[in-house]
């Protein structure tokens, strides 16, 4: 039997930008990885059963035959303004209690720490902690050391604090204890090296103060302040939480193999930095006054690039690693028994030709931003056009990274188009030298390539790949990304067939055909169909406020922001039949077009009263 606390929306992140750990509303940590997004998870019942970990803490309730007694769900949670520090509350027949969940910025010991604090009457409570190592598999040494119990298990230790009263029991620590109105009990944990000295003894309150002043600190330097501000800036947090301090590197989620298909094979590892999603997610950043975090990113990206832009990966592990190799966790069952789970990603090593667009097009949004001139950066951009000068033309496995044959997307024709635009801006601008003119006879040689072979003129559409039939909502940014002006029949014609063709009963866009008798299903090379993928719709709704449809954009932009989960969260797809979140959890790649669409339409004006 499969095991998991709740539907993935039900899910809250909190995090440290060096990790972050997923909270169910019935007050239980599923998933949590230390001390990186892309260590070995300590908590894995998420992928699992309640065997590979867990930590439940709530209100006391009955065990039902062997199970591990589950509290109900909270009566309402929310984050403590623009935060990411959790408050849920439950309302029982003795009283209400209120669980505040955490994770403070960290120099030393990364820590989870969650306050108990009685709202009203006397509430009894129960934590039940259940540390299992490496996704589950190893069970650690749990033993005390100077009144602090203490979980070793090879090079990791994971060290409990607090002040209630603790005993263990099938290999579980229990704290069963009352919480009165005005009373506040704490327990934390933190990871430290196993070979280390058990790291400093945890301040709760002190870290609390710290961390609400961390976030409202950042959150003081938005931008934005249109008429979706609240959408925009918990999308801005969740984008900050999920870029690992040290290096400026930045995940697509921080989950693995939450499926895209409920029990299919759809299941991918996210934990690592795509060019791609970085660059986008460093571009809706940059448009929101967030000029730090640019600047690490780049920094980053001329650390993994290094001395070797010949051998640009599409993603690199999040200190810039450059071996991702691809694993299955066979011991466990999957979230809602959709197997497999897997951990690296073995898309590392395909060639994407879009990443060299999407990277040059954030160096050139950071440099007209003003962002301080890096020489290598520039340095970098040229060696980056001299490399897509020789390979624009080849086929790729494209930004959807299929597992079939390659072939010669028509986005990832565009965004090499980008790159050498962007380039040429760069020149023009009198920042570097370059050949301009063979460049400039480069983009018009890709632009028209593309037009000829990429445009069905039938069916006033662009298409796929060369030569195919199908549509790809890829397809949308070529209004987005100048490649076309939005009033040309051709990008209008792309809009409405992929309206008729890719769109879901209730209006979300799938990515392409994923059907049995799609000429996709082989391009795709997997199982199974997957939901409507939200940055896709997202494309949309900037499309049509691009082309004067901005009533309809502004009424899609709505109804793709009623997806969100209670706390503003978006996975990577949206399951139409189901009704439900799909794919790993939250994901930047639905978090930043939410961003950049809130942009244009407050631009625009296109919004409700």
């Amino acid at each position: 039997m499969y095991y998991v606390a709740g539907r993935i929306e039900d899910y809250a992140l909190i995090g440290d930008m060096q990790t972050a750990a997923l909270v169910c509303r019935d007050g239980t940590v599923d998933w949590l990885c230390l001390p990186r997004f892309d260590s070995p998870a300590v908590f894995a019942g998420l992928l699992g059963t309640e065997e590979h970990g867990f930590w439940r803490l709530g209100p006391a309730a009955e065990a039902e035959g062997e199970a591990e007694a589950v509290s109900p769900a909270s009566d309402r949670r929310r984050y403590r303004g623009d935060s990411l520090i959790l408050e849920s509350e439950w309302d029982t027949p003795d009283g209400t209690v209120r669980l505040i969940d955490f994770m403070p910025p960290r120099d030393g010991a990364p820590q989870l720490i969650r306050i108990v604090e009685g709202v009203s009457g006397k509430v009894a409570m129960r934590s039940s902690l259940r540390m299992r190592f490496s996704y589950g598999w190893v069970v650690p040494w749990v033993h005390q050391v100077d009144g602090r119990t203490a979980a070793v298990a090879g090079p990791d230790s994971v060290w409990f604090d607090t002040t209630a009263e603790t005993h263990g029991e099938d290999l579980t620590t229990y704290s069963d204890f009352t919480v009165e109105a005005g009373q506040r009990i704490a327990f934390t944990m933190s990871w430290q090296p196993s070979h280390h000295e058990q790291p400093p003894l945890p301040e709760p309150e002190n870290a609390l103060t710290a961390t609400e002043d961390f976030w409202r600190e950042w959150v003081e330097q938005c931008t934005y302040h249109g008429p979706y501000r609240d959408a925009v800036v918990r999308s801005l947090i969740t984008l900050k939480a999920l870029t690992y301090a040290p290096t400026g590197g930045i995940v697509a989620a921080p989950t693995t193999s939450l499926p895209e298909d409920i029990g299919g094979s759809r299941n991918w590892d996210y934990r690592f930095t795509w060019l791609r999603d970085a660059a986008i997610t460093l571009s809706s950043l940059l448009r929101t006054g967030y000029r730090e975090e640019a600047r690490a990113w780049r920094e980053w990206l001329l650390r993994a690039v290094a001395g070797d832009p010949e051998n640009l990966q599409i993603m690199y592990g999040i200190a810039g690693e450059r071996e991702l190799g691809e694993n299955e966790l066979t011991w466990l069952p999957g979230y809602e028994n959709s197997k497999p789970v897997r951990v690296g990603n073995g898309a590392a090593d395909q060639l994407q030709l879009d990443v060299y667009g999407e990277v040059i097009e954030a160096l050139h949004l950071a440099h007209m931003t003003g962002l301080a001139r890096n020489d290598y950066a520039s340095l970098l951009q040229l060696k980056l056009i001299r490399w897509v000068e020789k390979h624009w033309d080849e086929p790729d496995e494209g930004i959807w990274e299929v597992r079939g044959p390659r072939r010669h997307f028509v986005h990832s024709k565009v965004m090499t188009w980008v790159a050498v635009d962007r380039t040429i801006k760069l020149m023009e601008s009198g920042d570097v030298e370059g050949p301009l003119e063979e460049w400039k006879e480069l983009r018009d040689t890709i632009h028209r390539d593309v037009c000829e072979k990429g445009y069905d003129p039938e069916r006033n559409t662009f298409t796929q790949s060369y030569g195919s039939k199908e549509l790809d909502a890829s397809l949308l940014l070529i209004p987005q990304m100048g490649f076309l002006p939005p009033d040309d029949k051709r990008v209008i014609g792309t809009i409405e067939a992929i309206q008729r063709e890719l769109a879901t009963p209730d209006g979300f866009i799938l990515r392409y055909p994923t059907s049995a008798d799609a000429e996709t299903a082989n391009l795709d090379g997997l199982e199974g169909d997957e939901g409507a993928f939200l940055a896709c719709s997202f494309w949309l709704a900037d499309d049509l406020a691009m082309i004067g449809r901005v009533e309809e954009a502004r009424k899609l932009f709505e109804k793709l922001l009623s997806l969100r989960n209670d706390l503003g969260l978006l996975a990577e797809e949206w399951d139409s039949k189901a009704g439900r979140q799909v794919g790993n959890f939250p994901q930047a790649f639905s978090h930043v077009p939410l961003i950049d669409t809130a942009l244009r339409l407050t631009a625009s004006g296109a919004y409700g009263g």
